[in-house]
């Protein structure tokens, strides 16, 4: 071994072992004691708390002090070492030193020490746990004790902050919050050789599929039969004359010793087969799921926490000769108007069913629309290509001279904001009804009003109308596709159009498009926002309803299918969480459409109501519905020549 040599002196005795050298200061003193000569010091491991796993691919185990590297010595053969270590008589007091790489031999104090703690007694042998108290306080003329305070009054009340903690514990434990581990059943006895076909399987375990046992043996499987059980030559004709199901699988024989029996024909079919029912055979056993059909049904609010919505009809109001095709409720919801294809639009007293108002247009009226604001009492007619704007002479003296100033028009005008030289529009003075007509090129068949009640807009050929200015302007984007509705946003200056196959969401203020929904509908028919703004419906004629979210994706979050015929209207209410929609089979269907401002919480959507009363004619049913502004009631106008409203 390569080394500097040293000898030991009194001095080297004395000193401090490093932290390092893991002998304890007794193995030092009894090893110099011991030694007459020289010996060379053994590098130490300086490497510190690294891990020895580092150094497992290297050819040293570490560093000494001076920074050379420490190798790793040759390991002897397992039977070398066995055979050295029989033959050595202190081979129980050596152990190996992985961070020097090391064989220690332990002296006989250090034996005593590890014998000691392995008894669980002090290291030292002249410690005594036991050995007397020694009071180092001096009691000699002390008149007074250390303390003469009165014993503190929280050492005879119970604790209060233990008391809450207990409460704690035990509401924690009532609800399942801390459970108890429950106690490991030890497995009983078993049957070792026995066929556990019939036990329980474990739930930890594979599940035991037991092998098919086979059916004994008779007498007329033996080589030597009786004669009784060998057929004659006539049933055996027989037999090939069954079906093979039919056919008996084995047929006796008789053989007059054991030599004189053939091989068996069909030995290597039956591995065959029995080989193919191994590989066919299920890995796992399949149970049956006893599954509540009543447990897969969504876990939906009760109808009864959902009040106020519409559930009876309270009124019908009769005097339309034909179908009504379109209703409007004003704002206060004090009164309702309604246009039928008789050719008269019709003002109604909501509570009293009374009606107010008749006119005689002397066309069928696709849509009526009643101006938003409270104080402007102005009623908007679509029929045929004209838009009518009519004065319904409610409100008072300041009110109608208001409405008569938005009314006037000069005879000359004919606006067209658009700048081309023919206009689309023409704003002309009706005198009949004492209002405004504006007369398009095309059938209008719908009209929606901005929430300001100054715009408004009009489909099948799709513009928006200034009433103050009395402007008209087409928008300014290319439409993919026939126009079916539109609406503008209850806060924002968007724009919905509703084509037969999508919605395009437009930026009226920047003139550009900001998304387009796509609802992969046949054919839409109607389309209704809700009044956050960031949530739409979109009815259609193949009797689907989709709700879409506009955070969420441009794909429909929900498709209803509720109506087996064409949805005609859908509608939102404005303060409470219900939205309806109409069909052809003379139904209206009632919703809980709750929107929460959380945006990782989806909205909740829960059937509430089937309103039925109306009756076909001409194949048509429900042609419209309304909502109340102000009460959970809804409006409906069928094709039967009535209009019910429907209260909680």
């Amino acid at each position: 071994m390569k080394g500097k040599k040293k000898t030991m002196t009194q001095n080297d005795d004395e000193g401090a072992p490093s932290p390092s050298e893991k002998l304890p200061s007794p193995v030092v003193s009894d090893y110099d004691s011991e030694s007459d000569s020289d010996y060379e010091v053994a590098p130490r491991n300086t490497i510190g708390d690294v891990p020895l796993k580092w150094y497992e691919d290297e050819p040293h185990i570490g560093y000494d002090i001076k920074g050379k590297k420490i190798k790793k010595k040759e390991k002897q053969d397992k039977l070398d070492s066995f055979l050295a270590n029989v033959d050595d008589s202190k081979n129980w007091r050596k152990i190996y030193d992985e961070y020097n790489d090391e064989t220690i031999e332990l002296t006989k104090d250090e034996i005593k020490l590890v014998r000691r703690l392995l008894k669980n007694r002090a290291p030292h042998p002249d410690f005594d746990p036991y050995q007397d108290y020694v009071d180092w306080f001096k009691w000699d003329d002390a008149k007074h004790p250390l303390s003469n305070a009165p014993e503190p009054k929280r050492r005879f009340i119970p604790s209060k902050w233990e008391a809450k903690k207990v409460v704690k514990y035990v509401r924690a434990i009532r609800n399942g919050y801390n459970p108890f581990d429950k106690p490991k059943e030890e497995d009983g006895p078993y049957l070792l050789w026995g066929d556990d076909s019939g036990s329980t399987e474990k739930a930890n375990y594979l599940s035991y599929i037991p092998a098919p046992k086979q059916k004994l043996p008779g007498h007329d499987e033996s080589y030597n039969p009786p004669l009784e059980y060998i057929p004659t030559q006539e049933e055996i004709n027989a037999y090939q004359l069954m079906f093979e199901e039919d056919r008996p699988k084995f047929i006796p024989k008789r053989f007059t010793s054991m030599r004189s029996i053939p091989a068996y024909e069909n030995a290597m079919k039956d591995c065959f087969e029995r080989c193919l029912d191994l590989y066919l055979c299920p890995r796992v056993r399949k149970k049956r799921l006893n599954i509540d059909p009543e447990s897969l049904k969504p876990k939906l609010p009760s109808r009864k926490e959902l009040k106020p919505y519409p559930i009876t009809c309270y009124i019908e109001y009769k005097g339309h000769e034909d179908a009504v095709t379109s209703i409007s409720v004003e704002a206060s919801g004090q009164w309702m108007a309604s246009g039928s294809s008789d050719g008269t639009v019709r003002i109604w007293e909501v509570e009293t069913g009374r009606c107010l108002k008749r006119w005689e247009v002397g066309e069928a009226v696709n849509c009526v629309a009643w101006n938003p604001l409270p104080d402007i009492h102005i009623l908007a007619v679509c029929v045929g290509q004209d838009v009518l704007l009519l004065n319904t002479c409610l409100g008072d003296e300041e009110e109608q001279k208001c409405i008569k100033e938005l009314l006037w028009v000069d005879s000359t005008i004919a606006s067209d904001d658009s700048g081309n030289k023919a206009p689309s529009v023409s704003w002309l003075k009706d005198d009949k009804h004492m209002g405004l007509r504006l007369r398009h090129f095309k059938t209008v068949t719908a009209l929606e009003w901005h929430r300001k009640g100054d715009y408004f807009s009009t489909s099948f050929e799709l513009l928006i109308h200034q009433l103050s200015k009395k402007l008209t302007q087409k928008l300014p984007f290319k439409l993919h596709g026939l126009a079916v509705r539109s609406t503008f946003h209850p806060s924002r200056s968007i724009f919905f159009v509703c084509t037969k196959q999508s919605v395009r969401v437009y930026d009226l203020l920047k003139t550009k498009i900001i998304k387009k929904l796509d609802t992969g509908l046949r054919e839409a028919s109607s389309i209704a926002v809700h009044p956050g703004g960031d949530n739409l419906i979109v009815g259609s004629k193949e009797g689907k309803m989709c709700w879409f979210d506009m955070d969420l994706s441009s794909k429909p979050y929900k498709i209803l299918k509720c109506h087996p015929k064409d949805i005609n209207n859908v509608i939102f209410h404005r303060s409470y969480p219900l939205f309806a929609s109409c069909s052809d089979d003379c139904t209206a269907y009632v919703f809980h459409g709750m929107v929460y401002s959380d945006l990782n919480q989806n909205p909740l959507i829960v059937p509430l109501e089937i309103l039925r009363g109306h009756t076909s004619s001409n194949g048509r049913g429900i042609l419209d519905c309304k909502f109340h502004p102000r009460q959970p009631w809804l409006f409906t106008a069928g094709a039967d020549k009535l209009i019910k409203l429907y209260c909680h």
